[in-house]
C-alpha cells in the first residue's frame, strides 16, 4: 500500500496579528528580530555589540517581542563568568513573513505605522552608508543601491518578480556563518502604481484647438 505523501513544511512563520505588527513598529525591534533570525540564537549582549547600543537599553524591547510571540528563550550560554540567556524566533528554521489583507479601516492602521517605520529605517541606513567613504557604490560587489522602476507587468512576470523577491529574502535570512563577514539589510516596496486621475485622462482626450 502506497504511503501518503508528506505535506511539505511551510517555509515561513507568519506575522499577522495586530499585537505582533504593533510590536514591530519600532525600527529597533525590527533590527532585533532580523539579527535573531540571522544568528539563529543570540544573547542581549551580542545584540548590543552588533547594534551599537547599550545592553540595558535592549531588554525592554526583547521582553516586548517575547510578549508578542516574536522571540522565545532558546537556552543559555556562558560568556566569561556570566550566564547569558539566548533568544531566537519561534521557529529558527522558518523565516518570519508579514501577512496582511488590503482594505480600509482600523485593521490596517498598525500595518501602515509599521511600513512607515520600515521606510524610516531604510532612510537611516542609507544616510549612514552614504556617509562612509569605504562603502562600495559601483561594480559587482556594490553595497549601496537605491533606485525606482515603474512599468507594466503580465501576471506571469508579476509571479517571477515575487519569486525573485522570495529568493532574496531567503538568501538574506540564511544563518550567520564565519564566511559571512558583514551584515546587510534589504528593504523594498512593490506596489501597484497610483492610477492616473480621471480628470487628467479626460483632458488628454479632448481635441486641440485648431489655429
Amino acid at each position: 500500500m502506497k504511503k501518503p505523501a508528506k505535506t511539505p513544511r511551510a517555509a515561513y512563520t507568519t506575522v499577522e496579528s495586530a499585537a505582533q505588527i504593533r510590536a514591530l513598529t519600532s525600527p529597533l525591534r525590527q533590527d532585533i528580530v532580523d539579527l535573531a533570525q540571522a544568528m539563529v540564537r543570540v544573547s542581549v549582549p551580542e545584540l548590543a555589540d552588533h547594534l551599537g547600543r547599550p545592553a540595558d537599553a535592549l531588554y525592554y524591547h526583547v521582553r516586548a517581542l517575547q510578549r508578542a510571540g516574536l522571540l522565545v528563550e532558546a537556552g543559555a550560554r556562558r560568556r566569561g563568568r556570566h550566564q547569558e540567556t539566548l533568544y531566537s524566533t519561534p521557529d529558527p528554521e522558518r523565516r518570519l513573513m508579514l501577512r496582511y489583507r488590503s482594505g480600509r479601516g482600523a485593521a490596517t492602521k498598525p500595518l501602515r505605522t509599521l511600513v512607515a517605520s520600515m521606510l524610516r529605517n531604510s532612510r537611516r541606513e542609507f544616510d549612514s552608508a552614504i556617509g562612509d567613504p569605504e562603502c562600495v557604490v559601483e561594480g559587482p560587489r556594490r553595497e549601496l543601491w537605491a533606485g525606482r522602476a515603474t512599468g507594466w507587468l503580465t501576471q506571469a512576470e508579476l509571479a517571477k518578480v515575487n519569486r525573485l523577491i522570495a529568493q532574496l529574502g531567503q538568501l538574506l535570512s540564511s544563518p550567520h556563518s564565519a564566511r559571512r563577514d558583514r551584515l546587510y539589510s534589504l528593504q523594498f516596496l512593490l506596489s501597484p502604481s497610483a492610477p492616473v486621475r480621471k480628470a487628467a485622462s479626460t483632458r488628454a482626450k479632448q481635441p486641440r484647438n485648431q489655429s
